[in-house]
């Protein structure tokens, strides 16, 4: 990626920001949406930005990349291919967050966390969850994008090429929502909450 072009102009130009009146994935309305796969299915900005969290955690030792889906499966795996190591998922199975598909963590095993955008970190806590359960070691979380600009924090080893803080407000305090804004529910998992 070029000096000159910031992450919020890569964003801006492959209509990958949107304002509007959105539900997140974690349940939580805002009037900014951050569409990572649209920015991420040009190679040329999916390379440069997993190199960014390659380079901050190259040399720590890890041996497996894990993404929660959908989100973060694209970023981790380029995130792994780049540092030369496993790439798996987690995914929901009756609304839990589950290793599945033959993937495997072993006790010891040095684990990345990489998701695409953070809001609450709620999907990459359960990953960490999984982490822990099978003894295996968290050795950081990685992201594209922090919406908390840092408050929300995952792992003592944390790092996400776009830090800015956006707003979101509960359902029920969503001024969008009193004043009758449409609302779209662009992430990949259906909230059922307003």
């Amino acid at each position: 990626m070029s000096n000159s072009t910031t992450m919020l102009d890569v964003f801006k130009s492959t209509g990958s920001l949107l304002d509007g009146h959105f539900r997140l994935t974690s349940g939580r309305h805002s009037n900014t949406y951050f569409q990572c796969a649209k920015v991420l299915q040009h190679p040329e900005h999916l390379s440069g930005i997993c190199s960014l969290i390659a380079e901050h955690f190259s040399g720590m030792g890890i041996e497996t990349v894990i993404s929660p889906a959908i989100g973060g499966i694209v970023v981790g795996t380029e995130v792994g291919r780049q540092l030369g190591v496993k790439t798996i998922f987690a995914e929901r199975k009756d609304g839990n967050m589950t290793i599945r598909r033959g993937f495997t963590l072993e006790p010891g095993e040095k684990v990345l966390v990489i998701e695409d955008v953070i809001t609450t970190g709620g999907s990459v806590a359960e990953v960490i969850d999984l982490i822990k359960n099978a003894g295996a070691t968290l050795v950081g979380v990685g992201s594209v994008v922090d919406r908390s600009n840092g408050k929300v924090r995952l792992a003592e080893e944390q790092y996400s090429v776009l830090m800015m803080e956006v707003v979101s407000f509960a359902p029920e305090e969503c001024p969008l929502c009193r004043d009758g804004v449409p609302i779209d529910a662009p992430g990949s998992r259906l909230n059922k909450q307003n």
